[in-house]
């Protein structure tokens, strides 16, 4: 395939200016606060975009639109279910997390927030929620680096392994030199792209197509099943599309944009923008998928791509319907979503490996300098490490992205629920919680019980086993449950 000289030039400038600003965040980076939560300085904007790209990553422009031209409407369930996750998690959990993070030690990562919540002195919870973030995150940041290699890959006709280090290597860069604050800025700049993109494309795909009424006959006349909302899914089948939205209230990577806001009274603004946005991105990818039905059900002839991969369908509509240049700025998004997602994952892991076992373990007089350093080592190990999961190329973006988003949710996200709404949660109910989640999604995943997604059954029995060890066991100290009411009462008091 030849190469485009506007595409190759778009993308070069795209990443050169997430670099620079890598660079211009790195002055502002003055110890191991800044680098790992941006010294909580993030206003109600960049905190709504920085939380949605970190979320919607290449899955939001490959995985959804290519499940949905390959399937229909149907697969949109998943689309729902995210929205009413994201709106329960800006309302129940954004300004409390905020709040009780700086009441409990200031903490800078969720096992450090653990750790502090139920005085757990064996640093046990630490332990355990620190490698349960480098498993999770390892195989999400590998589904990250799977998105970019396939962009490179179809784009510029790259070999899929020189494309998994074309695709990874700037955002390892910035991410490296310039920690939260230039994951961040770019975050912001990269929803911007992301939604101009899905914005404009399904606009374009329908009026080539003749228009919406014409693409929803070709759509029609294709298949019925394609406009039907329950097409081959049955009710577990529903619930387990739905159930994505559970997986949002553990997600380590947008609660710590959560934590990072100047002040809880940021957040309100912060959900509305937030929601807008990803409303409005979500829509706009189901629409290319389903009525890029249409324009390659008119257009057989283009279909090749989209034939071997659904995956490539907004990809290859940008390239057959834009003109080079518009068609590069519309595949950088593509690399926004993947980049701005993987550069929030690769640091996470960064944090829980500094923060949470090398502070507490090895170095606890560790200087801020030499924190911020190991951090950015860290942020290299694990993306070698994401990079070699990453190297089968029969990998699906989806598929991974799946497993770790159900190994958070159910891992993390009632510990998360029920550590800011019920005082009387202990150590051991988060602990067993903790790992009664995990374990659920790791088996169910193997033997696939019933169809049901393995986050709901890992949900409902890790909150379960939070309530009954919580109850069997003593109440927590009189000074955990004072710094819990007196974080709760600074929420509720504005």
């Amino acid at each position: 395939m030849t190469i485009s000289t506007p595409m190759m030039v778009t993308f070069c400038v795209y990443i050169l200016g997430m670099v620079l600003i890598g660079f211009i965040a790195y002055r502002s980076t003055k110890n191991f606060d800044d680098y790992i939560l941006g010294g909580r300085s993030l206003g109600s904007v960049v905190t709504a975009l920085s939380a949605g790209a970190s979320d919607m990553s290449g899955w939001l422009l490959m995985g959804l639109p290519g499940a949905i031209f390959l399937s229909g409407i149907s697969e949109s369930w998943i689309a729902i279910g995210l929205t009413i996750g994201a709106w329960l998690n800006w309302k129940i959990v954004a300004g409390r997390l905020r709040v009780q993070t700086e009441h409990h030690d200031n903490a800078l990562t969720l096992p450090d927030f653990f750790s502090s919540r139920f005085e757990d002195t064996s640093k046990i919870l630490r332990v355990i929620s620190a490698l349960i973030i480098l498993v999770f995150f390892t195989i999400y940041c590998a589904s990250g680096i799977v998105a970019g290699a396939r962009l490179f890959e179809i784009t510029f006709g790259m070999s899929y392994e020189t494309a998994l280090w074309a695709g990874a290597a700037a955002t390892i860069v910035y991410t490296f030199v310039g920690g939260f604050l230039a994951v961040s800025w770019t975050d912001t700049v990269q929803a911007s792209l992301m939604f101009f993109a899905l914005i404009l494309t399904p606009v374009v795909v329908i009026l080539s197509v003749g228009g919406l009424s014409d693409s929803l006959q070709v759509i029609q006349a294709k298949s019925l099943e394609n406009i039907d909302m329950l097409k081959n899914l049955n009710f577990v089948a529903v619930i387990s599309l739905l159930g994505w939205g559970l997986g949002y209230f553990g997600q380590p990577h947008i609660l710590a944009r959560f934590m990072a806001a100047d002040s809880h009274r940021s957040i309100r603004s912060a959900r509305r923008i937030g929601m807008i946005w990803m409303i409005l991105c979500l829509a706009g990818a189901v629409a290319v998928g389903f009525f890029g039905i249409a324009y390659f059900e008119n257009n057989p002839e283009q279909a090749t791509g989209v034939s071997e991969n659904s995956e490539r369908i907004f990809i290859e509509l940008a390239r057959i319907l834009f003109n080079p240049w518009i068609a590069g700025i519309l595949l950088s998004a593509i690399l926004a979503a993947v980049m701005s997602t993987l550069s929030c994952q690769l640091l996470v892991c960064s944090s829980a490996l500094t923060e949470d076992l090398y502070k507490n373990f090895l170095r606890k007089k560790a200087t801020q300098r030499e924190l911020v350093w190991v951090g950015r080592l860290m942020v290299l190990l694990v993306a070698a490490i994401a990079i070699a999961l990453a190297a089968n190329p029969d990998n699906r973006v989806l598929g991974l992205v799946s497993y770790a988003w159900a190994g958070f949710g159910a891992a993390f996200g009632p510990v998360v629920l029920f550590s800011l709404i019920w005082k009387r949660m202990t150590r051991n109910g988060a602990l067993v919680g903790m790992i009664v989640g995990a374990a659920t999604v790791l088996v169910w995943k193997q033997y696939a019980w019933l169809g049901l997604y393995e986050i709901i059954p890992g949900f409902l029995f890790a909150s379960v086993a939070i309530v009954v060890v919580s109850l069997l066991g003593r109440e927590p100290s009189a000074a955990a449950q004072q710094r819990f009411s007196a974080a709760e009462r600074e929420y509720n008091a504005n």
